[in-house]
Formats: structure tokens, C-alpha cells, sequence
């Protein structure tokens, strides 16, 4: 750990002194006593209602900025759903569903309903939270509204050296349009190291000696970067869906070129196994040939505003879980049949159900008229601003993105060659070039010095972390980690996916504490690992559409 993160580290401590108030409350004193603990109360009335009957919340001060642990405090809202068996009590595991941008205030609810096994519900006290910028945590915004119709933040599909350079000037505007719209300078504070020292704050607040932690997806690149900057601190550290990084770097956003090619092949034996119904090709291969005819079709022609870049991102994102695959087979159809009107329909689904932190606000033509619909300055605020303004702070302030339109020219065509599915998008040019302030930290580096507390989960065929990254992060972490890889496809394994190996393995992992022997290989299984009842299940299926990822939904 270097001297700058140990006096940041150091500083945790004397920065819970005092600090109560507003969400930018007035400087701290660093000499009062701290309080016994956060004020539990009712959750916040706009979370779900089978959420908000099961959980407390709690907001937490924390500092703005680590480097002035007596100046401007921020507010943190927390949840928890305790553990209603004090004998079996064993801390506390807090939770991150990912993003960065997500919202994880509901999470411990969410994976209760999934099927969350009752001695690990027994053992813990579940605290989700809304990481800071996100939700109710000091939220930022770049002025995203609902006219502009922004397209999302995962670049899009570069047909050529042109298609570059068109996306710099896009990504040059909207980073000016973030810059705007945070005239306090807070957005530079929304960073991956100052969330895990806000996971700290929150230890201690709770009165924990160690926390416990489970992440996915971003919330895996969370977990490493607790874990590398407080090892002693951590207790059992779960890390699924894995970035192979403590940041959504360029890395790791390029992967998702590799993870569509990893993917894919899962919905081409899917089409063609139906292609009398839904016509898309015979054989896998020929499934594979459709798209790509279909995107060549749509580059020329769009159909109902969907051109081909559009197109492979909603193939993309239909990816993230097999329940999706009818719905995106559908908008093939209505594509290739000239079908405006029903490929709308189909999209408007797929574009409901992705993340926030990357859906697109609409489908607009790529024309002088869409642009023009993508322009800053209408009046209604956008529901996924915020979502899309800290997803783009955390990724662009934690780390240094290349600024040379070059640079993402000569990636777009090394990887349209290798990743010709998806790989000139991950590749293309993000606002992160253009970003108004240099990061305040400098990456955070894996620690393999350390307890031997890291379980690595990772299905094989994963769209937007592929199983690379899942070795990445195990050879990081070194001894301290195991790997866990699961012959599955889709985004997320643990209770959001249902393979037993899996399930068993974390599960026991929790109780117990104790890593396997060495690295696991769980089969594929039809078997469910949840033992649920007919209520259980119904309980389930309707968590998973409302966490979109079930039937006619892609991932949350």
C-alpha cells in the first residue's frame, strides 16, 4: 500500500468524528466524539414496496474529498435487512449489483427474493447502499434530457476510421455538457477507491471489526479494490461477474467485444434449433451469417430508426440472459421484415430492460435529425441522468483515458477484425477522452499480500465480463483468491444465476470462511441449486422481471 493510500486509509477513522447533516453539510469537526451508530428508519417511500417493507435505512457523512477529512461531507444511504437470529449472527456482508451507476439501496431485498439461502440470511446483516453520486447518495448529473435522447454509454459500432472520428466530436460534447453541469467540481470525487474508503466509513459506523462483501459485474472491480486497499479489514470478499480490474477501464470495456464472440454461439444453437419459427439460419453458423447480413442491410436501410450499430448493441445487451433470446429473435423478424412499426415495439422492450448506466435514451435514426434530437438544452430531465453521469464519472475519473483520436482508430480496427460482432464498439472513442479533470488518484493496483479470503466467480460465457477477466483477477489476487468457473452463460452467478457447484461453494465460502483447496470447475446443470418452494419460485421469477432479467428482459 503506498503512503497515499495509508494516510487516506489512516484518515477513515477521525473522518466519521462529527459528521451529521445535510447531503453537503457544513464542515465536520474532527474532534467530536462519533456516534454510537446510523439512525435506522423507513426507506425512502419510491423503492419498491416489497423492498421498502423489508428493509431500514440509514444515511452515513462521509468526506467528499479523503484528502480534506474535515471539509465538505456528503451523505451515503445505506439499507439493511438484519439477520433476525442473533446466535447465528456473524457480521455484517455489504452488497453492489454493479454499474458503476447502479443503485443498490434494494439489493438486499432483491437477493432474499432470489432465493438467497436462509443460514447466509441468518449469518448476516444484508446493507446495500447507494454508492456515492448514485440514487440518494449526493447524486450527480450531467444534464442529460429526455429530447436530447442520448444513446447510451457504450460507444457505438464503428463501421470505419470516419465512424471514429464522428464519435470523437459526440464524445467531446457530452464530456463538455458533464463539465457544465458540475459547476462545485464534485463529479471528480465519484471514484472507485473513495467508494471502498466510503465501505470503510460504513464498517465502522456499523460498529464492525471486518466487513463482508459481495459485488458483481463493476461491483466485482469494487470488491478488489476494498480488499487491495484495507486487506486486514475485509472478512469474506465474494467478487462475481469479473472486470479483471479495480476499475471499468479501457480493458475492460473492450472485453465486451471478446464476450459477444464467447456468447453468442449460446443464442445461434438457440435460433437454430428454432429457426422454423423465427427464420434466422438452420446452423449456428447460418445464424451467425443473418447478423451479419442484417447489419449490413441496416447500415444501408434503417428500419424503424434501428440502424446496424443499433441493432448489434440490442443483440448485445439481449445477451446478458437466456430469457431474452425470444424477445431479440423477434426484433430480427420484424427487421428483416421491413416491419417499422413492430421492430420499434421490440426494441422499446430490449431498450427498457438494459442497465441504465447504458441504455440508450431512444432509438434515433443516424441522420442530421437524430443528432440534432441528441443536442443538450430541452427541458425534461431524463429519468436515467443520473444514472448515466456516474457511471461516466467513476469510469472516466479512475483512470487515465488516451486522449488521441488515433489511438481508438487503430483499437476499432484491430478488434473489428478480431471481435466482428461487437468489437468496433467496445473499442470506439467515450467521453472519458475528453474529461474535464485528470483523475485524484492513481489506479488501484491488486494486493496479493493479504488474508486468503477472495472467491472469484465466473461463468465461461459471459457478454460483458467474459471469463478473462475472471482469470485476470485470480491471478492478481494471487494465493488470496480462488476461481470459481461455471460451464454457464449470462451475466451474474451467484443466486441470480442457479448452478448448484456454484451456489454450494459461495454459500459454504460465507459460513465458513474458508477458501476451496484449489480453483473450481462447476458443470453445466439443469438442476436447480435453490431449494424453493412453489411460493419461493413464484417470488423468484417476479424478482428476476423486475431486476430485468427475466422473460422479455435482458439484465438489470
Amino acid at each position: 500500500m503506498d503512503a497515499r493510500r495509508t494516510i487516506r486509509a489512516g484518515l477513515a477513522v477521525a473522518a466519521t468524528a462529527g459528521l451529521a447533516g445535510a447531503l453537503l453539510a457544513a464542515p465536520a469537526a474532527g474532534d467530536e466524539e462519533r456516534t454510537s451508530g446510523p439512525e435506522w428508519g423507513a426507506c425512502p417511500a419510491d423503492m419498491p414496496e416489497a423492498a421498502r417493507a423489508q428493509l431500514e435505512c440509514a444515511t452515513v457523512p462521509v468526506p467528499l474529498d479523503y484528502d480534506q477529512p474535515d471539509g465538505t461531507t456528503i451523505e451515503i444511504m445505506i439499507s439493511r435487512l438484519a439477520s433476525t437470529k442473533p446466535a447465528d449472527r456473524q457480521g455484517v456482508l455489504l452488497l453492489n449489483p454493479g454499474g458503476p451507476g447502479g443503485s443498490g439501496l434494494s439489493q438486499p431485498a432483491d437477493m432474499s427474493a432470489l432465493g438467497m439461502p436462509s443460514t447466509v440470511l441468518d449469518a448476516y446483516d444484508l446493507i446495500g447502499m447507494d454508492p456515492r453520486g448514485v440514487g440518494r447518495s449526493a447524486p450527480v448529473s450531467c444534464g442529460f434530457t429526455v429530447e436530447q435522447n442520448y444513446p447510451g454509454n457504450v460507444p457505438r459500432y464503428a463501421e470505419d476510421a470516419a465512424a471514429v472520428t464522428e464519435q470523437a466530436r459526440f464524445a467531446r460534447k457530452i464530456a463538455d455538457q458533464c463539465a457544465a453541469n458540475d459547476p462545485d467540481g464534485r463529479m471528480q470525487h465519484m471514484t472507485t477507491a473513495n467508494t471502498a474508503r466510503d465501505m470503510d466509513l460504513i464498517r465502522e459506523t456499523l460498529g464492525e471489526e471486518k466487513l463482508s462483501f459481495y459485488g458483481a459485474s463493476y461491483g466485482s472491480a469494487l470488491g478488489g479494490a476494498y480488499a487491495s486497499l484495507f486487506p486486514e479489514r475485509g472478512d469474506r470478499i465474494v467478487v462475481d461477474s469479473n472486470l479483471g480490474a479495480t476499475s471499468l477501464d479501457r480493458g475492460s470495456l473492450r472485453r465486451f467485444g471478446l464476450g459477444m464472440e464467447d456468447r453468442f454461439p449460446d443464442f445461434a444453437a438457440w435460433a437454430a434449433e428454432r429457426h422454423d419459427s423465427y427464420g434466422l439460419g438452420r446452423t449456428p453458423g447460418d445464424v451467425r451469417e443473418t447478423y451479419f447480413a442484417q447489419t449490413s442491410r441496416l447500415d444501408d436501410q434503417p428500419v424503424g430508426g434501428i440502424d446496424g450499430a443499433t441493432f448489434r448493441f440490442y443483440t448485445f445487451v439481449a445477451l446478458y440472459a437466456d430469457q431474452s433470446f425470444g424477445p431479440v429473435a423477434q426484433l430480427w423478424q420484424a427487421l428483416d421484415e421491413g416491419d417499422a412499426a413492430a421492430a420499434r415495439s421490440q426494441a422499446e422492450k430490449l431498450r427498457s430492460t438494459a442497465p441504465a448506466a447504458i441504455v440508450p435514451g431512444a432509438t434515433v435514426p443516424s441522420t442530421a435529425a437524430g443528432e440534432a434530437a441528441r443536442q443538450p438544452g430541452a427541458a425534461t430531465p431524463s429519468p436515467y441522468d443520473n444514472a448515466w453521469a456516474s457511471f461516466l464519472a467513476v469510469t472516466c475519473n479512475d483512470t487515465d483515458w488516451a486522449e488521441d483520436v488515433s489511438t481508438y482508430r487503430r483499437a476499432v480496427a484491430v478488434d473489428r477484425e478480431r471481435y466482428p460482432l461487437f468489437g468496433a464498439a467496445a473499442a470506439n472513442i467515450t467521453p472519458c477522452a475528453y474529461w474535464h479533470n485528470d483523475p485524484v488518484d492513481p489506479p488501484v493496483e491488486f494486493a496479493d499480500e493479504g488474508p486468503e479470503n477472495v472467491l472469484v466467480l465466473q461463468n465461461l460465457r459471459d457478454p460483458a465480463t467474459p471469463h478473462r477477466g475472471g482469470e485476470i483477477t485470480r491471478e492478481k489476487f494471487g494465493d488470496r483468491a480462488r476461481l470459481v468457473s461455471v460451464d454457464s452463460g449470462g451475466h451474474g452467478v451467484y443466486v441470480y444465476d442457479d448452478n448448484p457447484c456454484a451456489l454450494n461453494t459461495t454459500t459454504r465460502f460465507l459460513l465458513d470462511g474458508n477458501l476451496p483447496e484449489s480453483d473450481v470447475f462447476c458443470a453445466a446443470s439443469t438442476t436447480s441449486g435453490l431449494a424453493l418452494d412453489d411460493v419461493g419460485r413464484r417470488e423468484r421469477a417476479e424478482t428476476l422481471v423486475q431486476l430485468n432479467r427475466g422473460p422479455g428482459s435482458a439484465w438489470r
